[in-house]
């Protein structure tokens, strides 16, 4: 299993890092994608993808925080660069769900990750949230220049998810499916292709059925695993494997 977008920089995860660890290993996580969301997140990530082997990193800012840490698209190229274990860009994109204040830093800022993360060569790791229709436009002008799109914690629409198969993006489902009240979401997830399909836990967020209630750790990606083997109707070591193939293709070139 790999963990495609995990918080290993937030607490109470850094403090207890090294049980989390060996609880992710003994689930059988073999990488885990720590996600960058500040300038300050991006000095603990520096330190974290040195101490295993399996921590990956990326480079970006959230949406919610564009006013504080706006960069330009040369200083995302720059930070990339820094590490060869900085492996993509983000997250980034637009979140519209508690004020609207801010959409123009959030826009630039969105077009400026995409404009790196094509001249790199790097996945793309999008979050969207209220913002379905803007986010399809923005991502929809880069079409020709081919960026490589991870719908990151994906909520959305049948109908945006549809829309954006149409531009080769993937998919990660998060603990959001385990969910009982997630039935629309469920039934989006058992339309898109086996190949776009990754797995995440956004942790320590979003904890999933049956751990609800308690901080999320890369571990217990497993029964979100096991819910989406459940939804495509495969067995969850198919699934794993195929989830993992397809986070190696994407950041890798490999299977």
């Amino acid at each position: 299993m790999i963990d495609s977008h995990c918080h290993l920089d937030h607490e109470p995860i850094i403090s207890n890092l090294s049980e989390i660890l060996v609880r992710s290993k003994n689930v059988g996580i073999e990488k885990l994608l720590t996600i960058c969301t500040t300038e300050t997140s991006f000095v603990n990530i520096l330190k974290l993808i040195e101490k295993d082997s399996i921590i990956y990193g990326t480079y970006g800012i959230h949406p919610h925080e564009t006013n504080n840490f706006f960069v330009s698209k040369n200083e995302i190229i720059k930070n990339v660069k820094l590490n060869k274990k900085i492996i993509g860009v983000g997250e980034t994109g637009l979140d519209f769900y508690y004020n609207n204040s801010d959409k123009k830093s959030q826009i630039e800022s969105f077009n400026n990750h995409i404009e790196a993360a094509i001249d790199l060569d790097v996945p793309l790791i999008v979050h969207s949230r209220n913002a379905e229709e803007e986010t399809y436009d923005i991502l929809s002008k880069y079409k020709e220049e081919k960026p490589k799109i991870l719908m990151h914690c994906f909520t959305g629409s049948s109908n945006f998810a549809k829309k954006l198969r149409n531009l080769n993006a993937f998919f990660s489902a998060s603990g959001i499916i385990t969910f009982k009240n997630s039935i629309d979401l469920q039934n989006t997830f058992k339309t898109i292709p086996l190949e776009k399909l990754l797995i995440e836990t956004d942790s320590p967020f979003l904890a999933p059925t049956p751990m609800r209630g308690k901080k999320n750790e890369p571990s217990f990606i497993k029964y979100t695993l096991e819910k989406l083997a459940e939804l495509k109707n495969i067995s969850i070591n198919e699934m794993d494997v195929i989830s993992t193939n397809n986070f190696n293709n994407l950041f890798f070139n490999e299977f």
